[in-house]
């Protein structure tokens, strides 16, 4: 039986009959709704109209929330963020981790960066002496809506924040040269520094061999862009200050990058948004339960408030600590297996092991999820915030995604395998347990999956056919 049919009699009877006397079928529609909201707040369930209510504080979001479209600016940015040439050796691009057809991620739990072979779950740690020496720290954070003007806090930790009008905090401190368009911007300048995810090992390359100079670095990745006569028209094109190849900066680059990442990875038409635009069909019933717990009850939007769900601030949940660490070290250990996060960027103890709030736009996509992409399942890492310390000490290995190198393996589970380590990791956690059945379990999961923009599952649009370099774009 369809809605209007469920309802039909008993609107026809309370409303004198209007209900059944040819009213346009908008009419008919709110009709059945203002009837069904009544009916459900009597019943006790979720009313559309009182989540609403409860709601009302989060606009739907517009063009106006994002960076107004370039293209020229966007297709300079797709090819350099699929081509190779931006890494030391050539081997490895943005792409490789933050791929479309992985959800904007790669689907491991830790990345294989530079010297691995392959992309996403299949993706081997390399051979002989092109071998990865160690996995990437962290999980591959999706790049879902980093575009939105609210992002101004960019990486797990933090440590790129601010805005063109106010300043960019960054590790590159005065180094960071001027001109950068945004926070995002200024994050595509750094993973090609890093010799675990592009740059390289000293002795290997030129990039590489510059070390911990960053300006050298950026300067000699400008460089090669300047000697490919096909990027040097597509920065003249998508920039009134680049008349030849000797204007060309890294800057240009990140920032084209950004406006790439910004535009693609806009993802804005969930049922989630459809309802915020006033469409009282576009969630299921258990969405819309799960929306009232989420905001409710449950306690989620504490931390993941807002239209985005995130309040882009730090908090430690006690994520378990899995892979290589950051070279931090809990009291009475020196193997720097350990990841204090926020602590790592501000030096006060308060901050350790807080992480980023993450936005929840297309998280049902984005697996593995946490810091160090430590639960392969999104039942799982709700249920972890609602209990985080029993989840922590319950942590099933399982749950990782790493491609199995020996060497590796040993030291995946450094920090698990740790009474003192657990006990600090847990001593941190800030999150008070919350109670669920199983059917809210379910509900909030079912609200996470309506946050799913339809229009983003399917990214193969976003793939270029090849790069100016001629590098291949995958193995």
């Amino acid at each position: 039986m369809n809605r209007a049919m469920h309802f039909g009699a008993a609107a026809a009877f309370l409303l004198g009959g209007a209900f059944l006397t040819g009213a346009a079928a908008q009419t008919t529609d709110d009709v059945i709704d203002e009837l069904e909201s009544a009916l459900l707040d009597q019943a006790g369930d979720v009313s559309p109209k009182q989540l609403r209510k409860d709601l009302k504080h989060l606009e739907p979001l517009t063009d106006a929330d994002f960076p107004a479209p370039n293209a020229a600016k966007e297709e300079l940015g797709k090819l350099l963020f699929f081509d190779k040439v931006l890494s030391g050796n050539m081997n490895i691009s943005c792409a490789t981790c933050h791929h479309p057809l992985t959800a904007t991620g790669d689907g491991l739990s830790l990345s294989i960066g530079e010297g691995g072979r392959g992309l996403g779950v299949i993706r081997d740690t390399g051979t002989a002496d092109d071998a990865v020496h160690e996995r990437v720290p962290r999980n591959a954070p999706p790049v879902f809506m980093l575009g939105h003007k609210d992002f101004t806090v960019m990486f797990h930790d933090g440590r790129v924040s601010g805005d063109a009008v106010n300043g960019f905090v960054s590790p590159a401190g005065s180094d960071l040269p001027s001109g950068l368009d945004n926070a995002l911007a200024v994050q595509a300048m750094f993973p090609v520094t890093s010799g675990t995810e592009m740059a390289g090992q000293g002795g290997e390359n030129d990039i590489a061999d510059h070390g911990a100079d960053l300006p050298a670095i950026w300067e000699s990745l400008a460089q090669r862009l300047r000697d490919i006569p096909e990027y040097v028209d597509l920065f003249k094109a998508a920039y009134s200050d680049v008349n030849n190849a000797n204007d060309i900066t890294y800057v240009h680059a990140a920032n084209a990058i950004a406006a790439f990442e910004g535009t693609a990875w806009r993802a804005d038409n969930s049922p989630f948004d459809q309802w915020l635009r006033g469409d009282n069909r576009a969630m299921t019933r258990d969405a819309l339960r799960g929306a009232k717990l989420f905001y409710g009850k449950a306690n989620c939007a504490s931390c993941h408030s807002g239209v985005l769900q995130t309040d882009l601030d730090f908090h430690a949940i006690g994520i378990p600590q899995i892979g290589p660490g950051k070279g931090d070290n809990a009291p009475g250990f020196s193997d720097g297996h350990d990841d204090f996060g926020r602590e790592r960027v501000t030096g006060n103890p308060e901050d350790r092991c807080r992480f980023r709030t993450p936005t929840l736009r297309n998280v049902a996509l984005t697996g593995p999820w946490g810091h160090d992409g430590a639960y392969d399942s999104l039942e799982a890492v709700v249920r972890h915030h609602l209990d985080p310390i029993r989840s922590l000490y319950y942590y099933e290995a399982g749950q990782m995604v790493l491609p199995s190198r020996t060497d590796l393996d040993a030291i995946d589970l450094t920090v698990f395998s740790s009474d003192d380590r657990m006990y600090a990791l847990a001593s941190t956690c800030e999150i008070t347990p919350v109670s669920l059945s199983d059917d809210e379990v379910a509900q909030v999961i079912e609200f996470l999956r309506a946050l799913t923009d339809p229009t983003q599952i399917d990214l193969r649009r976003n793939v270029p056919k090849s790069v100016p370099s001629g590098l291949p774009m995958f193995e």
